[in-house]
C-alpha cells in the first residue's frame, strides 16, 4: 500500500525543509567519506565499542545558559563550555580517541566564542571522524508533547548549522534519543525520512527491556507504520544501561569508582582486577545482543568536564584488555556510525517491531511517565502558539531580501528549538527554567514582529 494523503504531507515537508536549507540528503556513497577512521573489529571476539559521550540537557534543573556557563553551582557545578574545551583538547592528543556530541544549541554557543586556531583544530577532528555529531537537532527533543512541525524545524535548524559549519562531515548519520521518556512512531518516521541509518534509545519500559535482554531483541528493524512497507523500516537499538557507563567504571570527577592503577613501581596497582571486572561486564552485555558487537557507553549527564580522567582510563582499559592472553574481548574506541557499520557486515536478519511505538515509558513497576503528557498545560499552549508565529514568520521572510532581519528570525528559531527539549515542552523542568524558556519565546516573538512588519510594508 502506498503513502496515504495523511502521511504524505509531513514526509514531503521534511524533504522540502532539508533541500530548501541546503542539507544534503543521505546516500550510501556519502556515508563513507568521514568513516575511514573506524577502528577495525576482531572476528571471533566480542567487540566492545566504547562510545565516549556526554548528555547535556538543554535546561532542566538549571536554565540552558546556566548549564552552559556552569553558574548556580548549588544545583550543579558543571559547565558545558568547559566540557567542550576539555574534550576537544584531549581528542587532539591521541588520534585513536573518539567522542560523540549531540546538543547543537550548546555547540553553537561554544563555537561562537572560539578563535580561528581552535576552529581549525575542531574541523580537523570532525573531518577525520574523531569527533562525530549525532542527531543534529538544536536539542534532543521530547517525542510526546511537541507538534511535528516544531520537531522538523528544530532538526532543520541544527542540521543546517552543522552543514554550514562543517560540510558533509558534520552531517550526523545516526539519531541518538537516549533520554526522552518514550518514543513515538511519528518521530521514527521523520528520522527515517531525514536519512539516518538508525536510532539508539536509552529509555524503554522496564518490562520491555527485561524481555528484550532475555530474547536478544535489543536491536531490531522498526516499522512504525505498516502501510509504508519496507520504505518505513528503521534500525533501532536499545542500550543496555540507559546511557551510563557500566557499574564501577565511571571515571568522571564526581564519581567514586577506582581509576586504573597500572604502574608496578607504585602502591595500589589494580589493573589486573579492573581488567577482569570489565571483561566480565562486556560478556554480560553481549548476552543480550545477537552479534559479537556491543555498545559500551562511557559518559553521562554533563560528564567530561575533566576529559582526561575519562580518556586516560579508557586508554588503559583498551590497552590491557586487548593485551590479555586468550581474551574473548576486544575493546575499541568507536562511534554509533562505526558500530552500525560493524553490524551491517554481520549480514544477519534482525527481529522486527511492527506498527507500534514505545509509549508509555515505565521506569519500574509503579512509575509510569504519563503525567508529563499534560503537565504545565499553559506552557505547552504557549509553545504551540509561538510555533504558529514561527511558521508565519518563515513564510513572510521569503518576501524580504535574504539577509534582511535574519538575526531576528534566528532568535525565534533558537527559542523554539530549545523549547522542544525533552525537559522543556514536556514540563519536567524546574519552574525557574520554564520561566526562562518562556522569556526566550517572548523575546523571539518580539523579534519576529520586525520581520512581519517589514514584510507587510
Amino acid at each position: 500500500m502506498g503513502i496515504t494523503s495523511r502521511q504524505r504531507f509531513p514526509r514531503l515537508l521534511i524533504t522540502l525543509c532539508l533541500v530548501t536549507f541546503g542539507i544534503p540528503l543521505s546516500s550510501q556513497e556519502d556515508k563513507t567519506k568521514c568513516h575511514q577512521a573506524c577502528h577495525p573489529t576482531v572476528p571471533g571476539k566480542i567487540n566492545a565499542h566504547i562510545i565516549a559521550h556526554t548528555h547535556d540537557d538543554v535546561g532542566w534543573l538549571k536554565t540552558v545558559d546556566q548549564y552552559y556557563y556552569g553558574s548556580k553551582k548549588e544545583h550543579s557545578q558543571l559547565g558545558v563550555q568547559y566540557i567542550l574545551d576539555s574534550v576537544t583538547s584531549e581528542l587532539a592528543k591521541n588520534k585513536d580517541r573518539r567522542f560523540v556530541y549531540v546538543e547543537t544549541s550548546f555547540f553553537w554557543r561554544w563555537w561562537e566564542e572560539q578563535n580561528e586556531h581552535v576552529r581549525v583544530s575542531v574541523k580537523e577532528l570532525v573531518d577525520q571522524g574523531r569527533l562525530e555529531f549525532l542527531l543534529g537537532g538544536w536539542c534532543m527533543s521530547d517525542e510526546a508533547s511537541p507538534h511535528y512541525s516544531a520537531l522538523i524545524d528544530q532538526m532543520t535548524l541544527g542540521l543546517k548549522y552543522l552543514n554550514d559549519t562543517f560540510g558533509e562531515c558534520g552531517q550526523p548519520k545516526v539519531a541518538w534519543q537516549i533520554d526522552p521518556f518514550g518514543h513515538s512512531a511519528e518521530v521514527a518516521l521523520e528520522f527515517a525520512d531525514m536519512g539516518f541509518d538508525g536510532v539508539f534509545f536509552g529509555r524503554i519500559d522496564h518490562e520491555d527491556i527485561a524481555l528484550r535482554k532475555k530474547n536478544k531483541t535489543m536491536e531490531m528493524v522498526w516499522r512504525p507504520d505498516d502501510t509504508l512497507g519496507p520504505e518505513g523500516d528503521f534500525f533501532t537499538g536499545v542500550m543496555y544501561n540507559i546511557y551510563d557507563p557500566p557499574a564501577g567504571f565511571c571515571f568522571d570527577t564526581y564519581c567514586d569508582d577506582e581509576p586504573i592503577m597500572d604502574n608496578p613501581k607504585l602502591h595500589g596497582v589494580n589493573v589486573n582486577t579492573r581488567v577482569s571486572e570489565f571483561i566480565e561486564i562486556v560478556k554480560k552485555y553481549a548476552q543480550a545482543y545477537k552479534t559479537n558487537n556491543v555498545i559500551i557507553t562511557m559518559g553521562g549527564d554533563f560528564n567530561y568536564v575533566v576529559a582526561s580522567s575519562w580518556f586516560k582510563n579508557i586508554d588503559k582499559l583498551i590497552k590491557y584488555v586487548n593485551a590479555k592472553p586468550n581474551s574473548e574481548v576486544n575493546v575499541l574506541y568507536s562511534t554509533p556510525a562505526c558500530y552500525l557499520e560493524a553490524l551491517n557486515k554481520e549480514n544477519i536478519t534482525w527481529p522486527s517491531k511492527m506498527d507500534d511505538d514505545f509509549f508509555p515509558y515505565g521506569s519500574d513497576e509503579h512509575s509510569y511517565w504519563t503525567g508529563y503528557y499534560t503537565s504545565r498545560p499553559t506552557f505547552k499552549y504557549f509553545v504551540y502558539q509561538v510555533n504558529v508565529a514561527l511558521q508565519m514568520t518563515k513564510q513572510l521572510k521569503t518576501a524580504l531580501p535574504n539577509d534582511t532581519l535574519a538575526e531576528e528570525q534566528f532568535l525565534l528559531q533558537r527559542a523554539m528549538g530549545i523549547a522542544q527539549h525533552h525537559d522543556a515542552v514536556s514540563g519536567t523542568e524546574r519552574q525557574h527554567v520554564t520561566d526562562d524558556y518562556s522569556l526566550y519565546l517572548y523575546e523571539g516573538v518580539q523579534a519576529a514582529m520586525k520581520v512581519i512588519n517589514a514584510a507587510y510594508r
